[in-house]
């Protein structure tokens, strides 16, 4: 039998199969604040909203103007994106006639430096968290900035860790055991993510103020110069106008193991770059430019699909809460929004990235090697621009195999796994989540990509004007659903709350910034021995 094989066997067993139900997922959820005509909101973070510092549920990501949502990690995908609904719902009820963008591409967007940092406050930490984000405007232009996506943290509970290494024999210790076994999950992830971006990408189309002044190889559709894309892209996001450069793509982080992987990417946490070395760390008038000039300024610059994460400590570098602690969640990096849902995501979709997950945690995982990275690069490259193109072929095992080929061997995989999890469901949802997937491959159902272009065709509309539509579609939705008296209460003390919460870190502050910055760096002289 096989490791798969072997696996669902056990977790099917009647004594296991509910431990399963404990599987914990959460949505970080990015969207732009834009006015009603469409163009980037240059107002501030509504206070209303609470601090961007220390909200547990609102935050900012790059921009002022780029919310992101977070719901609380929660073992039912109902209640997941309910979550994410009432955090819409108020938003909405705070940022007055403004929109979010519903696109993962962004509205019409005026001059790179005209688009406003987030801010976070006087203290430490928070002039270290704007100063990151001077150092990737100036690094990548803020432009890239903008792009909007959704983050699906995922972790299996330690009933089923314990389950499976107790099966297998496992001398060693519980987190070592769950440590490398995401990090063959995130393996298996990596050779298999394109399937997620051919299902589920919907950013074929950029408005042209996108790639204004940038090389690209996109052409203008229905010979609309306003609107540019690639007519069998899936995912734009995902390839060169992106999160992508030439330092990152010199970067090799290896996933084999959690040593190699924290001393590859410790390396270039460490490294002077010297592009980054000519933008100097302050200029002129001694303002910071960038943290540092290494080829990362911190380990959130590295843009992966996926990515190991541990809870931190105040103050603690991510890379030292993995080699201390071990690995207690992945991030999966590589959704885009769906404009054609309220939130960008909905419950099938959950589910089917639910089997997803699990079947790449319960296959065998052979270690990467140069070649297999190489390929995995290439196919993200074929997915994102050619990923519904008929006969697409994509690298596996050394040679070539159509999508269909692919696609129809993953299924029959996916297909047990979707019915274990179904053993915990009082009906089939994640069953019923792969046979609708499978159906956008056969062509019966329309990817997201494809439902965008046939509905810009179809109303003659620009991109832009598509994906505002749409935009005001759904603050419509959420006006007309507010939240009940009991709930706003309840966000209005939480941004009560993280106010007084930033206000208290502000004032706490006892040493310099430099001091404050040095103190963290140090954080990387790890004993790594790969």
């Amino acid at each position: 039998m096989s490791q798969l094989s072997k696996r669902l066997s056990l977790l099917s067993q009647p004594a296991h199969h509910p431990d399963l139900a404990q599987i914990r997922r959460g949505l970080e959820k990015e969207s732009l604040r834009v006015t009603p005509g469409g163009e980037l909101s240059l107002r501030p973070h509504p206070r209303s909203l609470g601090s961007t510092l220390t909200h547990p549920l609102i935050t900012t990501d790059f921009s002022e103007a780029l919310l992101e949502f977070i719901t609380p990690p929660l073992t039912s995908v109902p209640e997941v994106i309910q979550s994410l609904e009432e955090v819409h719902r108020f938003t909405y009820a705070n940022i007055g006639d403004e929109l979010l963008w519903v696109n993962s591409m962004p509205c019409v967007l005026g001059r790179d430096e005209d688009i406003p940092l987030a801010e976070y406050g006087s203290s430490n930490i928070g002039r270290m968290k704007k100063i990151y984000r001077e150092g990737l405007g100036h690094r990548y232009g803020r432009l890239m900035q903008t792009i909007a996506g959704i983050h699906y943290n995922w972790s299996l509970p330690d009933v089923c860790w314990q389950l499976l290494a107790r099966e297998e024999g496992i001398k060693d210790s519980l987190q070592n055991f769950k440590t490398q076994q995401y990090f063959a999950l995130i393996r298996n992830f990596r050779r298999h993510f394109w399937l997620l971006l051919y299902l589920f990408g919907a950013a074929p189309a950029v408005c042209r103020s996108f790639v204004a002044n940038r090389g690209h190889q996109l052409t203008p559709f229905n010979g609309d110069a306003h609107s540019l894309y690639a007519p069998f892209a899936t995912s734009l996001r995902m390839g060169d106008l992106g999160y992508q450069s030439e330092a990152q793509a010199s970067l090799t982080v290896c996933y084999n193991d959690l040593a190699t992987y924290v001393e590859t990417l410790r390396a270039a946490l460490t490294s002077p770059y010297p592009p980054y070395e000519k933008i100097g760390v302050k200029g002129a008038d001694n303002r910071y430019r960038q943290l540092n000039t290494h080829l990362l300024q911190i380990e959130n610059e590295f843009y992966s699909t996926i990515r190991p994460k541990r809870t931190t400590e105040s103050g603690e570098t991510p890379i030292r809460a993995l080699w201390q602690r071990g690995i207690e969640y992945v991030e999966i990096r590589c959704i885009d929004l769906n404009p054609y849902l309220p939130v960008g995501i909905d419950e099938s979709q959950m589910y089917f990235m639910e089997v997803f997950l699990l079947h790449c945690l319960l296959q065998e995982s052979p270690a990467t090697n140069n070649e297999e990275y190489q390929h995995l690069s290439d196919n993200q490259r074929r997915i994102v621009y050619q990923g519904r193109a008929p006969g697409l072929t994509l690298f596996r095992n050394g040679g070539e195999v159509t999508l269909e080929a692919w696609t129809e061997e993953l299924f029959a995989e996916l297909e047990p796994v979707a019915a274990l999890l179904d053993l915990n469901m009082p009906t089939p949802v994640h069953g019923d989540a792969v046979t609708l997937q499978r159906e956008k491959v056969a062509g019966h159902v329309p990817n997201p990509a494809t439902q965008l272009l046939d509905d810009m065709k179809t109303s003659g509309q620009t991109y832009f004007q598509t994906a505002l539509r749409h935009a005001r579609q759904h603050r419509e939705y959420f006006l007309d659903h507010p939240l009940d008296a009991s709930l706003v209460a309840y966000f209005q003390s939480l941004a009560r709350e993280s106010l007084a919460k930033q206000v208290e870190i502000e004032q706490s502050d006892d040493i310099s910034f430099e001091a404050y910055l040095d103190r963290f760096y140090r954080q990387y002289d790890l004993d790594v021995e790969p």
